[in-house]
Parts: C-alpha cells; sequence; structure tokens
C-alpha cells in the first residue's frame, strides 16, 4: 500500500488514464476527483462490501425449503 500527502488541488496518477485529485479538504473529511475512462468501475468500498455482503445471504438456501417445492 501506498501511503501519501497530498495538499487541495494536488493529484496521483494511476496508471497512465486514472487521476485522482484532493478538490477538498474539511473537518476531518476529504474531498476527491476521479478521472478515469468510462469503462473503469469506482465504487465507494462500504457500499460495495455491503451488496457484497447481502448477496452472500442471498444464495444461503434452506434445502429443507428446497425439498417442498414440488
Amino acid at each position: 500500500m501506498l501511503v501519501i500527502t497530498r495538499k487541495k488541488g494536488e493529484s496521483i496518477l494511476i496508471g497512465d488514464d486514472i487521476e485522482v485529485t484532493v478538490s477538498k479538504i474539511d473537518d476531518g473529511s476529504v474531498k476527491l476527483a476521479i478521472s478515469a475512462p468510462k469503462d473503469i468501475t469506482i465504487l465507494r468500498k462500504e457500499i460495495y462490501k455491503q451488496v457484497e455482503d447481502e448477496n452472500k445471504n442471498a444464495v444461503k438456501v434452506n434445502l429443507n425449503v428446497l425439498k417442498n417445492i414440488k
């Protein structure tokens, strides 16, 4: 993991085509602007994790319920 310090308006590049810029620094939070190709998916990790957990719960099936289906 790379840990880097950036100030408002400063950026980092990821590969040749992704740029992350610090656009605002507030009390305890940082607003990031991300420029990337449209085919790159950008997700907030906590939302991704929540959806992943919901999907895992959705596939947990009580097999006894399925045995009663005729």
